[in-house]
């Protein structure tokens, strides 16, 4: 998959070379302080998205976004400049020439992890960027499309009451979304079971993500059975996956408790490299693999856990938490994987709109293939200047979560 897609943009833009690469911050609010997330992590309610910004010899652009400079920006930006000396003259169209120019640049420190990130930013960045020049979707230079549209489940759920959460499910089901997908720790049970019986008369199922993936060591598979146990003695409605249950030194788990669960198990988000993720998949950790095109190394990689996932059974399901220029790169490589499922960010980002070519398209809840050249996606110094970095913009990982509020999700 790789090889083809490479010799492919190359035969379109054997000329093309690098003439700048330039790290760029936003700042932007996000969500509401209703959501969880903003009240533990990001109590200013402002996000950063970190974006890299390549130029090609014509001055046709590109973006790519790496989701490190959610937790550490200034790693962002210096890691962008570290790596941007061995890019700058160099053909842009050789995509795989480029990926072992970075991973040797980065490799001795960062094989895997935050320079990972970097690299992803990088690739989608020329994707992008060869696309407009060649005037085709991203998609048509990562192989072509394999289908015309993805069914969505809708991302979120961090809602701290119940008429906030009562808002979220309306906004799914005016999606035409029947999959909405809500976070809920080991000690919020009684949460999931009154999500659980509140969307199902809005034809919605849930979906539970325990956000594991910050906890080290996190919680086991008895945990999370016990967790499963739990909702199901609340409510007979089904759990439609189970996402990131296990913590970080645990994970060999999986296989255990995929056995065990009684509903899809998936995961994968912060894995920065396809090896790592069809490893996992080959051990039977996940029923769905979550790769996110901005972390494991850019869409190229993406695509290979698309191709291997699927000689297991395994569902890939793009992880899309970014602005619309990570959305962009994982809908893209989706579209190109023959994708059936992806994930849509709920919470409110400027981010996710402002910096699109045209709005994403949805119909019944299901995501149509973009249209635009590229990623569809573009920075304007309007939108530089309106969403300036703000050094206060910078997730919290080291945050107290509050206790459970006994009542607060008593199901009527």
């Amino acid at each position: 998959m790789a090889e083809h897609t490479s010799s492919r943009i190359g035969a379109l833009d054997a000329g093309a070379r690098i003439a700048a690469v330039r790290p760029v911050l936003l700042s932007a609010p996000y969500a509401d302080p209703e959501n969880l997330e903003v009240r533990v992590a990001l109590p200013t309610g402002w996000r950063t998205t970190g974006l890299v910004e390549v130029t090609l010899d014509d001055g046709t652009t590109g973006l790519g976004e790496g989701y490190l400079a959610v937790f550490a920006p200034h790693v962002f930006v210096s890691t962008v400049e570290l790596i941007t000396p061995y890019l700058v003259g160099r053909p842009a169209g050789d995509l795989a020439g480029r990926y072992r120019d970075m991973v040797d640049v980065t490799g001795y420190w960062s094989l895997q992890g935050a320079a990972r990130h970097v690299v992803s930013a990088v690739e989608a960045a020329l994707v992008d960027a060869l696309g407009k020049r060649a005037g085709v979707p991203a998609y048509e230079l990562l192989g072509g499309r394999r289908t015309n549209r993805i069914r969505l489940y809708a991302s979120g759920g961090d809602s701290t009451s119940p008429a906030a959460m009562r808002a979220e499910i309306a906004a799914v089901a005016a999606l035409g979304i029947d999959t909405f997908k809500i976070r809920a720790r080991g000690h919020e049970a009684d949460k999931a079971v009154w999500t659980l019986e509140h969307a199902a008369p809005h034809g919605v199922g849930i979906a539970v993500d325990m956000a594991q993936n910050l906890h080290d060591p996190g919680q086991s598979a008895a945990d999370a059975l016990a967790f499963l146990d739990e909702v199901r003695a609340g409510t007979r409605r089904p759990v439609r996956f189970l996402e990131e249950p296990l913590g970080p030194a645990r994970t060999h788990e999986y296989p255990a408790l995929r056995r065990a669960a009684g509903c899809p198990v998936a995961g994968g988000e912060t894995v920065t490299t396809a090896r790592e993720l069809l490893e996992r998949v080959t051990a039977g950790y996940y029923d769905m693999v979550q790769p996110d095109a901005t972390v494991v190394g850019g869409p190229r990689q993406t695509l290979a856990v698309f191709a291997g996932a699927a000689e297991h059974g395994v569902a890939t399901v793009v992880h899309c938490w970014g602005s619309a220029v990570c959305q962009a790169a994982n809908y893209h490589a989706a579209f190109a994987g023959g994708g059936r499922l992806a994930e849509w960010p709920l919470p409110a980002y400027a981010l996710r709109s402002e910096l699109l070519v045209e709005p994403f398209r949805i119909e019944s809840g299901r995501l149509l293939a973009p249209r635009a050249p590229g990623l569809g996606v573009r920075l304007t110094p309007e939108t530089e200047r309106r969403f300036a970095f703000r050094s206060d913009a910078v997730y919290r990982c080291l945050a107290r979560m509050p206790s459970a509020e006994p009542g607060r999700w008593r199901t009527d």
